[in-house]
């Protein structure tokens, strides 16, 4: 299913959304339901959110900025949804504040887990307000993609400590609090009541192409789109994505 909003494919959220617009069509059909109840925390200016209202289902995005509030105000006007998507200021840990507690047919929880205090908390929280058999989709950052990234820019020391430390982090200046293995995210998952049935290594070769030969090679953006999606759910190379992808299911 593509994106009716993506006038060029995007190379940083395409894995993430040709997954997810899949498992929202098997839950409306599991469901019987026109439309779903689709929670998005962390949601900023709606990157996934207008595209899903799009669908025609009906989004909530809980965000902390209003600033990105407004942003998605405007973007979920342009699209022609506004009447399908709430935005609503608050954050993953104060959650049951501003939505309700098992209320929703999927939730993302994207760009989230990296900066909250507890991310086991978070992945709860984001769980709680699924309800039975619901969509729960987790992107978040991830360590191999940040070592390589270092590695190939010469920044051997750094690439070391992001191997080492604990948070994932190359340094001081790094402007990611924390990353991620897959196995820690799939843990996280089925630790708070997830069945995960895919775990997709998203941007593994995006961010180390550069920039100048995707934008003048004729069928440049296509072929690398291809390449990354065949290469997702590989672990030799999932382990090296830039981002981690976890789709799963709350059990019922």
């Amino acid at each position: 299913m593509s994106d009716p909003q993506r006038p060029r494919a995007s190379l940083r959220t395409a894995v993430v959304w040709d997954v997810l617009a899949e498992a929202l069509d098997r839950r409306v059909k599991a469901t019987g339901k026109d439309s779903l109840d689709v929670l998005d925390t962390g949601g900023g200016s709606g990157n996934f959110a207008v595209p899903v209202a799009a669908l025609g289902h009906r989004v909530t995005v809980v965000d902390p900025s209003p600033n990105a509030l407004f942003a998605l105000e405007r973007r979920a006007a342009e699209a022609g949804v506004a009447d399908r998507v709430r935005g609503v200021q608050g954050d993953v840990h104060g959650l049951f504040d501003v939505v309700e507690r098992g209320g929703f047919d999927a939730v993302l929880c994207h760009g989230v887990l990296e900066y909250v205090d507890d991310p086991a908390e978070g992945v709860r929280n984001a769980v709680a307000a699924l309800r039975s058999d619901g969509i729960l989709s987790l992107l978040a950052a991830g360590l191999g993609g940040a070592v390589l990234a270092r590695a190939v820019a010469g920044h051997f020391t750094e690439a070391r400590r992001a191997l080492e430390d604990p948070a994932g982090r190359w340094g001081e200046g790094d402007p990611v609090p924390r990353r991620f293995t897959a196995e820690q995210l799939t843990e996280a998952a089925e630790a708070a009541g997830v069945e995960v049935g895919a775990v997709h290594g998203v941007r593994v070769f995006a961010d180390l192409v550069p920039g100048v030969l995707v934008d003048t090679e004729p069928g440049a953006v296509e072929a690398l789109l291809k390449l990354e999606a065949a290469a997702a759910e590989l672990p030799a190379f999932r382990s090296v994505a830039t981002q981690l992808h976890v789709l799963g299911e709350r059990r019922g």
